[in-house]
């Protein structure tokens, strides 16, 4: 474990006995990222920022369920975040407005120049995954696109859920290095 990682570990514990300290600092080095995952997730920025408070109560409340050793401080903190933002996604209700409304909408459409750029990088990301087996593949864009849980996927490809932590955590390694090379 590295020492950022034994550093919020050891917040989370303190946390997990009620040091309002521990849990400000523990907030200030990791809400960037877990905001991020909100964000990514619901699409919604004052959406992702309720959540992100939500998630913090969460942490507050059961720190105590953090397992030193079992999985990394910042992977448990992430899985609170994006469990909590999936069953937000979840709860949501289709809205039935009236098909006229629909004609105010401004199109959120890219112009020609930013449906550019980010083609050439959608297409580096789809390289990437093209190296990955075909199962893991999906599986990836299903977690990481499509806001699948992982318990989802291992009911989907039939595999135990550690094996579905396996295969994602191992495709994002080769990821990684594909795009970064």
């Amino acid at each position: 474990m590295t020492s950022a990682s034994a550093e919020i570990a050891e917040l989370i514990a303190r946390t997990a006995l009620r040091d309002r300290a521990a849990f400000r600092d523990l907030y200030g080095r990791t809400s960037t990222k877990l905001f991020g995952v909100t964000l990514r997730i619901l699409r919604d920025r004052s959406e992702a920022e309720e959540a992100l408070q939500e998630v913090y109560v969460k942490i507050w409340q059961r720190a105590d369920r953090y397992v030193a050793g079992a999985y990394s401080p910042i992977s448990w903190l992430v899985a609170v975040a994006r469990n909590h933002a999936l069953d937000i996604l979840r709860a949501r209700k289709p809205v039935n407005d009236d098909i006229d409304m629909a004609l105010d909408i401004a199109d959120a459409a890219p112009d020609p120049e930013q449906a550019a750029l980010a083609g050439g990088e959608r297409s580096r990301i789809e390289g990437c995954l093209g190296e990955l087996e075909a199962d893991k593949a999906d599986a990836v864009r299903g977690a990481y696109l499509d806001g699948f849980s992982y318990d989802e996927l291992a009911a989907r490809y039939r595999v135990p859920l550690n094996t579905m932590r396996t295969w994602l955590r191992r495709s994002l390694l080769i990821l990684r290095e594909c795009l970064s090379a």
